[in-house]
């Protein structure tokens, strides 16, 4: 989790341009002038799913810092503005009205895919682009309704195709045993792959 949070933290710097010592020197007085990039961490920070969304702060927070003890970006300092949505669609969409209108350039998060397709909307309208290190609906990405979002971890059918590949192809399963916790992500991965399992040519398989 952390690694693929780190990586969208620094796609973000890539998007945004991150200066280089080619850059033109500024002045002390100069960068502290320079409005910050304003970069929004999303997700469930408290509650059950708080283990992955504090990770997520933790991550970015150590790449702001990183980057805020060279040069920023362009010589303007990252700054993070923290958003609990608990997992719950309903307070996503508060926190992402917050976070627009809090003037964030860009947001990491949401984390789970019910609150992150409840925000979308809010951020697309705002122009702003999001990325997810753990939102894995298909239709977030897979519907084109939202061309602002992109996400550093594989979609429930993706993840699902391989699992089920790997119980075929390698272990050479006959039964195959599909359980989930009747969680959005459990139920969605489970369905995925309990229809590539009834649906796979390569013989009979008791589900």
């Amino acid at each position: 989790m952390a690694v693929m949070v780190l990586l969208a933290v620094m796609l973000l710097g890539m998007l945004l341009t991150a200066c280089s010592p080619s850059d033109d020197a500024t002045s002390p007085a100069q960068e502290k002038a320079l409005p910050p990039i304003k970069l929004a961490v999303v997700g469930a920070h408290s509650g059950d799913l708080a283990s992955y969304g504090i990770p997520t702060v933790r991550a970015a927070e150590l790449v702001a810092a990183r980057r805020n003890a060279s040069c920023g970006i362009n010589g303007r300092p990252i700054e993070l503005i923290v958003e609990d949505d608990g997992c719950k669609p309903e307070i996503a969409t508060n926190s992402a009205t917050k976070v627009a209108g809090g003037g964030a350039h860009a947001v990491l998060g949401h984390i789970c895919s019910g609150a992150t397709k409840a925000a979308l909307g809010i951020y697309k309208e705002s122009r702003l682009i999001a990325m997810s290190p753990s939102a894995t609906n298909p239709a977030l990405t897979q519907s084109g309704d939202c061309p602002n979002f992109f996400r550093t971890i594989a979609s429930d059918d993706a993840q699902a195709r391989l699992e089920v590949d790997f119980a075929l192809d390698v272990l050479k399963v006959k039964k195959i045993a599909v359980l989930h916790d009747k969680g959005d992500y459990g139920k969605g991965l489970a369905e995925f792959a309990k229809s590539f399992i009834e649906a796979d040519p390569r013989g009979e398989r008791e589900v």
